[in-house]
């Protein structure tokens, strides 16, 4: 009898490390304000097994009811119920989670949610951790790092100092309404802003106009250049039906159908800890710098040198009072002068293809009666949507700037800018590591070049990565007591 009692506690020490030997497996999470995306890895060498998407993860603005449902798709669609078991460790990086204190909102949300989902898929990982979605981002740089610099540019902007993975502090994400400068949002509402200083004849001439104006609807013969003088197309707008696309990196509706950025999306995108209802989203400083305040009166002028007083025929333009030629959507590496219809279909009418371009005037003739109407159509358009939308217009700004346009040059520059200063204000150290997520900062991203310039002077450089699922296996990894050398999630 006495050995029996002896024998009991000593077979459950051995079921126990049975178990533990038997969880090889761990659970990644990027929970963002436009998805959920979950990855399934080894915890030995953190190789992926499985993976699943599902709707929004902003553990703020999503209701925690909902979220648990997202989770439970997403993790469900990773990990095959046969291998449930076998999770030993799960952690997310959620969109409104960073842990500024113990009862933070977003992070008890996302946590409560988590547990919900994981017990009802009957997952009893040891480990369960929740951080938030720019922490999950700075691990997944290579090596898993511990300490440095965050910044994320996508439809938001925001700064983070990182110390033994955890926010230290914080610089920008204010939200659409109060901040972002340089986002993805401040730069759609720049355009829009651009092309309604045109029409109102406060602004430079600027192709713009035209761009904004036929992605959101507004009538071909009120548009400024409308009249045939267009050639190679204005707005190609990748992915079935023009604007936006679905999925990308957080951001609204993933730009890679219009241009291929890998989604606008910071690690939060629309709602999330850098997106609409959250510390991100954009208003700016003064919104669009004033056509008056550089390059002399009534003149634009780039930081390249648009130096005339209409701000145009800059040593970047394409010659004396001629803004550049017609804007594409597409901000790949590709320099051709129109989509291609196989890929993208065009948005408005009146766009013509042809390997020809011809310049567009300064001053176009747009009538008092035309400008009115564009006005008419261009602003009911743009308030009918979440104002977060208006980032997807991001890419027809760097569009026109790659084709040379001086006031899309002029917003890109000042969106640098602005990230350049997210970075100042956490006292950066010379060498000190930058990791940089988001499309606007992605390899094929339109800040890339702008602000690694910038960067440079204080001895920086960025490291990017695409999105925090590789982070969020490299912490569960830790938590499931690993040392991951680094990040393979893909």
């Amino acid at each position: 009898m006495n050995n029996d009692l002896n024998q009991d506690p000593d077979r459950a020490r051995k079921r126990a490390r049975d178990q533990v030997r038997d969880r090889d497996l761990v659970v990644g999470l990027d929970a963002g304000g436009t998805r959920t995306r979950a990855v399934l890895a080894s915890a030995v060498d953190g190789r992926v097994f499985g993976q699943g998407v599902s709707g929004p993860g902003n553990a703020l603005t999503v209701p925690v009811p909902l979220l648990t449902e997202h989770l439970v798709e997403a993790v469900a669609m990773a990990v095959p119920e046969p291998d449930r078991a076998r999770v030993g460790a799960v952690a997310g990086g959620f969109a409104g989670a960073a842990e500024t204190a113990p009862d933070e909102p977003g992070r008890l949300n996302a946590l409560a949610a988590l547990t919900a989902a994981l017990r009802r898929l009957g997952i009893a990982a040891e480990s369960v951790g929740v951080s938030s979605d720019i922490e999950a981002a700075f691990a997944s740089a290579p090596g898993a790092p511990a300490d440095g610099l965050a910044l994320v540019a996508g439809t938001g902007a925001v700064a983070m100092r990182i110390s033994d993975r955890r926010c230290a502090v914080t610089v920008g994400g204010d939200g659409w309404l109060l901040g972002d400068d340089g986002g993805g949002f401040w730069i759609g509402r720049s355009a829009v802003r651009a092309a309604l200083r045109m029409a109102d004849g406060r602004g430079s001439p600027t192709t713009l106009a035209d761009a904004v104006g036929r992605a959101l609807g507004v009538p071909a013969e009120a548009l400024p250049y409308a009249e045939g003088r267009l050639v190679g197309g204005v707005a190609g707008l990748g992915g079935e039906g023009g604007l936006g696309g679905a999925g990308g990196r957080d951001g609204l509706g993933s730009l890679s159908g219009a241009g291929g950025w890998e989604g606008l999306g910071s690690p939060s995108g629309a709602g999330g800890r850098d997106g609409l209802g959250s510390p991100s989203g954009a208003d700016g400083r003064d919104g669009l710098r004033s056509p008056s305040s550089a390059g002399g009166p009534d003149g634009l002028g780039t930081p390249g040198g648009a130096g005339s007083r209409d701000g145009v025929g800059s040593p970047r333009a394409s010659g004396p009072n001629h803004t550049a030629g017609p804007v594409s959507a597409d901000v790949s590496d590709s320099d051709s002068d129109s989509a291609s219809p196989s890929s993208s279909a065009s948005v408005g009418a009146s766009s013509v293809s042809g390997t020809a371009r011809e310049h567009l005037p300064a001053e176009p003739e747009w009538s008092l009666a035309r400008r009115a109407a564009y006005r008419m159509h261009l602003l009911p358009a743009v308030m009918a949507e979440p104002p977060i939308h208006l980032a997807r217009l991001a890419p027809l700004v760097a569009g026109a700037a790659r084709h040379q346009d001086a006031v899309a040059q002029a917003i890109l520059d000042e969106a640098a800018d602005h990230l350049l200063e997210l970075v100042r204000a956490l006292a950066p150290r010379k060498g000190e590591r930058i990791v940089a997520t988001g499309g606007l900062l992605g390899p094929e991203g339109p800040l890339t070049a702008l602000l690694s310039e910038r960067l440079k002077a204080l001895g920086l450089t960025l490291d990017w990565v695409a999105d925090g699922c590789g982070g969020a296996v490299a912490l569960a990894r830790l938590g499931h007591g690993g040392s991951p050398p680094s990040s393979r999630t893909t």
